[in-house]
């Protein structure tokens, strides 16, 4: 076999990005053949991507776009925080957030060849942990933020009425304080029967009179809804109010949010 050129493996580079090491050795193997090499190099990146799905993914980044009325959000896990850095991973991570605000998050599904051989090469699991696109219509609008420095959470929040200051500071809320629902009446009923059940089970209530255990499992009940709705949270831009009490002194109503993040 005649020694494989430079040329040739530069060739074989700017199709794959893979290393020029491994271009070089799949190019030696196949024999100098272009594209039995690029199908090796794929294969060689799906045996990689399979052998290391099971990896905890819990560095990356989350990105958020708004255009117009179309807001777009994607978090893109690795396994280290300097893979989180990789120009490689980063680019995996905007054409991700680009595929979400133009056709929906169910087209990440159309990126697993892309992720797959990006894992081969960077020698790291890759996974996409969430994507959500939003769409204001009429007197809507939309919010994000991403936590800085690492943009490791991120919220995109969809509202009526307000500011877009206002529609900001609770997309920061959301960030910190992790709500579950919006309001009360979102929350399923199911949900809060087991969680009574869970207040009503413990043992300092099981200790008190009969009369006296309803008032302290509605107590702990209201504790609950304060963690977990977001009307019912303590504001973080003064926690001597409510979310709920901060959002009808600007007139912002929440319709829909979503919050991603790695690491939690």
């Amino acid at each position: 076999m005649s020694e494989i050129s430079a040329a040739l493996v530069k060739e074989l580079r700017d199709l794959t990005a893979a290393p020029m090491m491994d271009c070089k050795r799949a190019l030696e193997e196949t024999g100098g053949d272009l594209e039995a090499a690029r199908k090796l190099l794929r294969e060689r990146g799906m045996a990689e991507a399979g052998k290391r799905a099971g990896r905890e993914t819990t560095e990356g980044i989350v990105l958020a776009t708004i255009g117009g009325n179309v807001g777009a959000m994607v978090a893109v896990g690795c396994e280290t925080e300097p893979v989180a850095r990789n120009e490689e991973f980063l680019r995996f991570a905007e054409r991700a957030l680009e595929a979400v605000e133009a056709g929906g998050a169910d087209v990440v599904a159309e990126l697993e060849e892309e992720r797959t051989e990006l894992v081969g090469r960077i020698g790291e699991n890759v996974a996409v942990h969430g994507a959500v696109r939003l769409e204001a219509m009429g007197a809507e609008a939309l919010a994000e933020y991403v936590h800085p420095p690492a943009n490791k959470i991120g919220v995109l929040v969809k509202y009526r009425g307000g500011s877009p200051t206002a529609a900001r500071q609770l997309a920061m809320h959301i960030s910190f304080a992790r709500p579950r629902y919006a309001t009360r009446g979102q929350v399923p009923e199911s949900d809060v029967e087991a969680e009574r059940e869970i207040l009503a089970k413990q043992p300092d209530v099981q200790d008190k009179p009969e009369q006296v255990r309803e008032k302290i499992v509605a107590g702990r009940l209201d504790k609950w809804y304060a963690e977990a709705v977001l009307e019912d949270q303590p504001w973080i831009h003064d926690p001597d109010t409510t979310v709920g009490a901060a959002l009808a002194e600007t007139g912002l109503e929440v319709l829909e949010f979503e919050r991603f993040a790695l690491a939690e």
